[in-house]
């Protein structure tokens, strides 16, 4: 099994809500590491699993859309906690469409909102 990853930093905020989470209750900033891991077996005609610099360009993209901005005021967050899980997951799904991969493929992102604590969201990919 092959695996590519890319990894960028971004300032979000956020406030979480549906119970008594103490001061993460109330608007605060965090600092986070984001990795969008790519694994599968089969690499193209360039012996490569996905074009890197692709990859990068689409994490950066995608974090983009969010970075110094409140996650709660986003509609992807509308109804939802907005937890590193939750954004894991939405980074996810924005990576992984049109992400060209020849065989089937497995994405991961992971987030961490400090050296010690961080989530993950992993999704099959079909070929395309």
């Amino acid at each position: 099994m092959y695996t590519v990853a890319v990894q960028c930093e971004v300032i979000c905020q956020h406030y979480l809500i549906g119970g008594d989470f103490g001061p993460e209750n109330h608007p605060h900033s965090h600092h986070y590491r984001i990795e969008a891991r790519l694994m599968g077996r089969e690499l193209d005609v360039h012996g490569f699993l996905v074009d890197i610099d692709d990859l990068n360009a689409r994490l950066q993209a995608a974090v983009g859309r969010f970075r110094d901005r409140s996650l709660n005021d986003l509609p992807e967050f509308e109804g939802l906690n907005p937890s590193i899980e939750h954004l894991c997951r939405i980074l996810l799904e924005g990576l992984a469409s049109g992400l060209p991969v020849r065989g089937p493929a497995t994405l991961r992102v992971t987030i961490w909102e400090s050296p010690h604590a961080w989530a993950a969201y992993t999704r099959e990919l079909p070929c395309t």
